[in-house]
């Protein structure tokens, strides 16, 4: 609003000096029991929010635009700001209106925006809420993200020529919900363009405008230290710039200290598997291609945990496996401890399932918007961590099912891998079998990972026994509501509420006293908030009245009075409640700041809980879904025997999953052509060889009778066929852009997934296309990678006679006349049919298509049996003539071809047509022998 100082009332002049501080965020301002909003701010909200636009007398006959909502019902209202992508700044009236003559005082005490929200109702409890800063300095790209709400915080840097790729794939992992762009980083910006295209809010910030000093001195004054090195990022300026970028924009909007900030994690895209957007999207990871939601994906299915922290850090495992074997055997020897014993597995659930989301809860008391509640579900939470500690600390009894491996390592199984023999279960790799002999591996130790979670494990049982001694057992929602704090924590308020209580007896005893002293029978007791307590006498008995009485008010019927005793109590109650109702924000505000104090021994504690809560869930699913332990090697063999896809064989209902057998190597098996009809299960399979692979560099058990991984560094998918009508690019431009970015960035050590590739040009392009690729695949000195390449077309079955590392593998099918049945069995073998008319009719095709179809068919495959090219497709049936139908098999002049050209096929069966063109050809081999004897 651009209006001019003396037409503004004070009250528009007090909004319009904050609003300038605060441009580009919707202002909600306090105006008593409304957050108001005014000039474009108010357009803005009406349009989102489904307000009514009105206006108010700005001065001099001036009118500005405003709304409002009630500010018991604003956090829903806001919700719908940040989910529209706009961001509110909350003005707060400071002090009491009753206390002051002038203007009342507002201040900004919190600006949301959808990365730095720490408030339950505005986050998805199952997922983390990053706001990520990204900078471009130097050739460096450095990348910052934190989640305010747990007090997550990590940076990471990328150099070289794939930087900006792997900058852009790290930030679609992470999938924030704001970023941050500092104004004048081109590359920057063009990162955040097409993360924008994906829902996150983008902000651009000028360095100065946050940052007094130089971003590493700004971080050590935050974090208190004298040096980065510890953080492990004192080499790393463009990712210390982002840090501090982070740092300063979530001061800016909280208005606090950040106390569940207090620490940073450096970590390198190097550590994990990587699975890029595609192949996330593809396999289906998250959420479902169908609809986007998380039913029927990877995380449907392995999502047993309880407990919100482990359900975050679940979704972390699935898109960041491991890649280094040892601690991935670390994870899975948790696993199978918790496996083979299920008591024990069970009594830590039942621990589990009462704990809150404890990085929440504390994260919301550092921000100060922790209400009682708040802090009564954190109180709860950290009682049953003493319980959590012991079923832990009780993992290595002798009672705990301990993972017990045989003497004989010489065991080996049929995929080549030594194995060692576990109670309940085949599993368990020679390499993790050694390292447990050496830890003393027998009965009474449990497993490392699991010792890990106890060892040193801070249950914060004081901070439990403050909120215990602090808090009612079960506080109001609202704050101002009273009665958060329980009996004998503040004797000031003890006392306080005394009074009040006193007060009370003496106005409940009031009326019967009155009535026996004046003999009216019908006066009673009353109160409201205009006049307080009075007393209420009807016209018939004003005659009763006594002298001490005083009028306070007339209405219809009877008359109103108070007495001084009545106004002296009265004066007692009142001025007791709202003390008790300051004193009580003063005490919650000091427990508020108690707990953020130790805010980062409760996140240490939720760090535990939550790794257990998915160690624990990996074992449950694997005991429901009978899931075997993977054998991890670095190796580049992938071998499975039994394999099944872990999300397909929940969801069928009609049918029997089959499972599959798979082996991949670099140096014999290393692509697998595979042909055969659609429908057949060809993704099915591609896919859950992806996902077993990737489950078991997770941690995590896998669907199979048995498996063995070579860690793999990168799965890549190129599966289906879609537009990018966003950027303008086709089916194909989408397709071998997937297919270029592999052959770029796969190496010897990864695994593609290719399903269709070609198919969305003419059919000579495509095979072209898709010859080449895999013949690069074979043959490039840096790639090798382990592939599944299924396919129609069939041509590709001969790279198997010229390339010596492809296969030629098939779904089996078994044709019954015209039907076809699938029996989802991969088999040795190509095959030189797709069975797509078959497929057709199961999808309903009139019959009519069908069988023109079918005619189609015959004539191609004639024409190429012949060998005749540079024929054109047949026309449609009902617009066909003879002399349509020569085109199909034009050649040199002939007195049988001319014979052959007369056929008119549409007058044929398929079975007579075939008889005829037997007869031909017949003829045609006795008129060649003839020819041949005469030369």
């Amino acid at each position: 609003m651009t209006y001019t100082v003396d037409k503004l009332t004070p009250m528009l002049t007090q909004y319009r000096a904050i609003k300038r501080e605060h441009e580009g965020v919707i202002l909600l301002f306090r105006l008593g029991d409304f957050y108001e909003m005014f000039g474009e701010d108010a357009k803005i909200a009406a349009g989102v929010l489904e307000l009514v636009l009105t206006s108010r007398e700005m001065g001099k006959g001036r009118r500005v635009p405003m709304c409002g909502i009630p500010y018991h019902a604003a956090d829903r209202y806001i919700a719908r700001l940040l989910a529209a992508g706009h961001k509110a700044a909350v003005c707060e009236q400071v002090e009491d209106p009753k206390k002051t003559k002038q203007l009342v005082k507002r201040e900004v005490i919190r600006i949301l925006t959808p990365g730095t929200v720490v408030e339950e109702h505005l986050l998805e409890e199952r997922a983390n809420n990053y706001l990520v800063s990204i900078v471009h300095a130097d050739g460096r790209w450095g990348l910052a993200a934190a989640d305010s709400s747990t007090g997550e915080f990590m940076v990471t840097e990328f150099t070289g020529a794939d930087a900006p790729e792997e900058a852009r794939e790290e930030l679609s992992r992470l999938h924030p919900s704001e970023l941050l762009v500092r104004a004048g980083d081109g590359p920057a910006a063009g990162l955040a363009s097409a993360a924008s295209g994906d829902g996150c809010s983008v902000t651009t910030w000028e360095a100065d405008a946050f940052l007094a000093e130089t971003p590493a001195e700004f971080l050590k004054r935050h974090f208190g230290v004298g040096s980065l090195r510890g953080f492990g990022c004192e080499d790393m300026p463009a990712a210390t710039e982002a840090a501090a970028g982070v740092i300063a924009y979530l001061k800016r909007t909280h208005k606090s200290g950040l106390e569940q900030l207090r620490g940073l994690r450096t970590y390198s895209r190097g550590e994990f598997m990587l699975v890029d957007a595609a192949s996330r999207r593809n396999l289906e990871l998250l959420t479902s291609l169908r609809n986007g939601s998380r039913q029927n994906t990877l995380l449907w299915v392995l999502d047993q945990t309880l407990t919100p922290m482990g359900a975050r850090l679940l979704r972390v495992w699935i898109t960041a496996p491991l890649l280094d074997p040892k601690t991935i055997g670390r994870r899975l020897d948790a696993v199978q401890e918790l496996y083979d014993d299920p008591v024990l597995r069970g009594k830590l659930r039942e621990q589990l399932r009462g704990i809150r989301d404890l990085e929440r809860l504390v994260s919301r008391a550092a921000a100060a918007t922790a209400s009682g509640r708040d802090l009564a579900g954190l109180r709860d939470s950290l009682k049953r961590l003493p319980g959590f500690a012991a079923t832990m600390g009780g993992a290595g009894d002798s009672n705990g099912g301990i993972l017990r491996f045989a003497q004989d390592d010489s065991e080996r199984t049929a995929v080549g891998q030594e194995r060692v023999s576990c109670p309940g279960r085949e599993g368990g790799d020679a390499a993790s079998a050694a390292s447990y002999r050496s830890n003393g591996g027998a009965a009474g130790v449990g497993t490392p990972a699991l010792q890990e979670l106890v060892a040193g494990f801070d249950p914060v049982e004081d901070l439990c026994e403050l909120l215990a001694g602090a808090l009612e057992e079960a506080p109001p929602a609202n704050v101002r509501d009273g009665g958060s704090i329980g009996t004998g924590y503040s004797p000031e308020l003890d006392e306080l509420r005394e009074a009040r209580a006193h007060g009370k007896e003496w106005i409940a005893g009031l009326q019967e006293r009155e009535r026996e002293r004046t003999g009216a029978k019908s006066l009673k007791v009353g109160f409201n908030q205009v006049f307080g307590y009075y007393i209420e006498v009807t016209r018939p008995n004003l005659h009763l009245v006594p002298p001490d009485y005083q009028r306070r008010q007339t209405t219809a019927n009877a008359e109103r009075f108070v007495t001084p005793e009545l106004k002296e109590y009265e004066e007692k109650i009142l001025g007791a409640e709202e003390r008790i109702l300051d004193l009580e924000q003063l005490l919650l505000s000091d427990l508020r700041s108690k707990v953020a104090a130790e805010a980062a021994r409760v996140q240490r504690a939720a760090r535990a809980v939550a790794e257990a809560d998915v160690l624990a869930c990996f074992a449950e699913v694997a005991a429901r879904n009978r899931y075997v332990r993977p054998a991890i090697t670095d190796s580049d063999v992938l071998e499975i025997r039994g394999g099944r896809h872990p999300v397909v064989e929940l969801t069928l209902r009609d049918e029997r999953f089959v499972p599959n057998d798979t082996r991949l190597n670099c140096t014999e098996d290393q692509i697998l052509i595979i042909t055969g009809p659609n429908m057949a299960g060809k993704s099915t399979y591609l896919r859950q060889v992806a996902l077993i692979a990737l489950m078991a560099q997770m941690g995590s058990f896998v669907p199979a009778d048995e498996a063995a991984v070579g860690v793999v560094d990168r799965v890549f998918t190129r599966v289906g066929a879609s537009d990018d009508l966003a950027t303008g690019q086709s089916t194909f431009m989408v397709e071998m852009t997937e297919t270029a970015n592999i052959l770029h960035h796969a190496t010897r050590r990864s695994l593609i997934v290719l399903d269709e590739i070609g198919r969305g040009t003419s059919t000579f392009d495509g095979l072209s296309i898709a010859w080449s690729v895999a013949e690069h695949i074979h043959n490039a000195k840096h790639l090798g990678a382990k592939t599944l390449f299924a396919t129609h077309y069939h041509h590709l079955n001969e790279l198997a006679d010229s390339l010596p590392r492809v296969r030629n593998y098939r779904i089996a099918v078994k044709e019954k006349g015209d039907q076809v049945i699938f029996l989802r069995q991969i088999v040795p073998g190509g095959t030189d049919r797709s069975y797509g008319i078959q497929v057709a009719r199961l999808a309903g095709l009139p019959p009519e298509v069908l069988e023109r179809a079918k005619q189609i068919l015959w004539s191609l495959e004639q024409r190429d049996n012949v060998g005749e090219v540079g024929a054109r497709p047949a026309v449609s049936a009902s617009h066909a003539q003879p002399a349509d139908q020569l085109a199909l098999f034009e050649g040199a002049p002939d007195p049988l071809v001319e014979e052959l050209r007369r056929i008119d096929i549409n007058t044929l069966t398929p079975f007579e047509a075939l008889n005829r063109l037997a007869e031909l050809k017949r003829r045609a081999d006795d008129a060649g022998e003839t020819r041949t004897r005469e030369e």
